[in-house]
């Protein structure tokens, strides 16, 4: 028979274990022997930026993370970066997520729309939610992006410990200068707001600091976490330390035709392109200017640029290896299965698109000068010619449902040895993640939270390629896409896309992504009833998602924005 103190102390640990924001049906394994997480997350990084993926940027921690672990070739992300972290925290289409459109671009009619809130809904339960109510420590350090507020923010949202930083860009020194005259800059530290930063302060490296900082702080208390390192790098404006600049200095002179040029080669050396592939794409005229047409001082101006950015991706690779070094020194690395991609593709938008930019009065506070173009109180971006080079052998970047614009390089370090290492083609979508991840802890997605149904993620696990028993993951379902009017379905080897003239021809054209991942051969009439069977999956899609139709108002937008209107 038990004692009063027994049945207490039985009650008690009862009490504890219930005491998470999931529901009683929850199921799921013990957290003993389970594996820690780590996600990194590069912002506005092209394909080809990283060595393994034909680059010629010094990335060798990336690069020896490829080798060691597993370099997947076909995952995509949504076209720019809120709407990507929104299905990465959710496992979730966007809209359902709640950024159907992200908040510096809502306008009065979608405005209050459950799918266009501009921050996380609470109709999904988050990745950091569903491992901290089964023992988890949960980190995060660097870019949020989910939503501005107190209530929104990554520390009420799941995470144990934060390091944020709220909006979609800024300054990446400590003078906490904002991307646009109509933009704010907040950083948070676990909720609070924080009005100063370090005098040596620059984003990637600070953000590294506090991920290894809460790790290091809870690594005895023996339990598995999950830190997200949420860099900020290489999103414009492009900053980075002269001494890294200095180490490209001349690189890029030539221009961004050539270096197109150099990264299908290297795709093609790599095994991720075909001869083929390469050869049509290279002697493909793409959408940018062509670099002969710009004047000598331009072409200074541009090169260095360039420069800049180079410099920016080769310091995220110091600072992943400086992190990784640490997971070694504390026996951390093997139990810890890594993940490294880009939120979107590379940012071909000018700056005077950012709110309140148009007139060009906020950027001409900026010391833009040819010798401090990347340093502290400079302002510049990278331009359409470089982030076409950066996506190479893919068509346009950032906010594009093209190839370009969806299509990440991801670099996965699991669990052991897998017997799928090196080069693996299967398609993959962000919100694959967190199903994957929850595949890994044995943990079932909740089915309320705080006593509100939550959608259930629409992703699939591919846990079974990362440890070798599956060579190629076979997707049961497709891929929807709308993001300002961009739209595509992605089915197979096939794939319908819509893009605004004159990047496109504003109806639905059809590609064959095995034969043609540049998109340059629409298919559409030699194979009408494959287009119409896509057409009518995309439109299935926007039924479920809550998708809105956005009659031109966005497509106007993208043709201002591009000068051709």
């Amino acid at each position: 028979m038990k004692t009063k103190i027994q049945v207490l102390g039985i009650l008690l640990v009862f009490l504890t274990a219930c005491n998470n924001r999931q529901n009683s049906e929850q199921k799921g394994t013990s957290i003993t022997n389970t594996p820690n997480f780590l996600i990194i997350v590069a912002d506005d990084l092209g394909y080809t930026d990283i060595g393994a993926f034909g680059g010629e940027i010094n990335t060798p921690t990336l690069d020896a993370l490829a080798e060691e672990g597993m370099q997947f070739t076909n995952f995509h992300v949504l076209p720019t970066c809120s709407p990507t972290r929104s299905s990465l925290m959710s496992g979730n289409d966007n809209h359902v997520a709640g950024l159907g459109v992200m908040s510096e671009s809502i306008y009065p009619t979608i405005e209050g729309l459950p799918g266009y809130a501009g921050h996380l809904s609470n109709q999904v339960a988050t990745l950091p939610e569903v491992l901290a109510a089964r023992g988890y420590n949960t980190y995060l350090s660097g870019k949020w992006h989910l939503g501005e507020t107190d209530d929104q923010s990554p520390f009420a949202r799941g995470f144990k410990e934060t390091f944020s930083f709220a909006e979609g860009a800024a300054s990446h020194w400590n003078d906490m200068r904002a991307l646009g005259a109509e933009t704010t800059v907040t950083y948070r530290r676990n909720g609070k707001r924080v009005t100063t930063l370090p005098e040596d302060f620059y984003s990637t490296k600070n953000y590294t600091d506090s991920i290894i900082h809460f790790i290091d702080k809870n690594k005895t208390a023996e339990k598995p976490f999950l830190a997200y390192l949420s860099f900020t790098a290489p999103h414009d404006p492009l900053h980075a330390p002269a001494e890294y600049i200095a180490k490209y200095k001349g690189r890029y002179d030539k221009g961004w035709d050539e270096l197109r040029k150099e990264r299908v080669k290297g795709l093609l050396e790599k095994g991720i392109i075909s001869e083929d592939v390469a050869q049509e794409e290279l002697s493909h005229n793409v959408m940018v200017q062509p670099w002969e047409t710009l004047d000598e001082q331009s072409k200074k101006e541009k090169a260095r640029d360039m420069e800049v950015y180079a410099a920016m991706v080769d310091y995220i690779d110091v600072f992943v290896g400086r992190l990784t070094d640490y997971l070694k020194a504390n026996n951390l690395y093997d139990n810890t299965i890594i993940l490294f991609f880009s939120d979107n593709g590379a940012n071909g938008a000018p700056a005077t698109t950012y709110p309140g930019n148009a007139d060009g009065k906020y950027l001409a506070t900026f010391n833009n000068e040819l010798e401090n173009r990347g340093l502290p109180n400079s302002f510049i971006d990278m331009g359409a010619g470089w982030a076409q080079a950066s996506s190479a052998n893919f068509r346009m970047f950032k906010s594009f449902t093209s190839e370009g614009g969806i299509k990440s390089p991801l670099i996965v370090k699991p669990l052991g040895k897998s017997a799928n290492q090196g080069i693996n083609n299967s398609l993959l979508h962000v919100t694959d993640i967190m199903p994957t991840l929850l595949d890994y802890a044995g943990i079932e997605y909740p089915k309320e939270v705080n006593g509100t149904t939550v959608k259930t993620p629409i992703g699939e696990s591919f846990k079974t390629v990362l440890d070798g028993s599956e060579k190629q993951k076979q997707r049961n379902k497709g891929i929807g896409y709308e993001l300002f009017e961009m739209k595509a379905y992605i089915k197979g080897d096939w794939k319908i896309l819509r893009l605004v003239a004159p990047f496109g021809n504003g109806d639905w054209q059809l590609y064959n992504m095995e034969k043609d991942p540049s998109e340059i051969n629409d298919l559409s009439n030699q194979y009408p009833d494959k287009r119409k069977e896509l057409i009518e999956a995309y439109n299935a899609y926007v039924k479920e998602n809550g998708v809105v139709d956005h009659k031109g108002i966005y497509d106007k937008a993208f043709q201002r924005a591009y000068g051709s209107e």
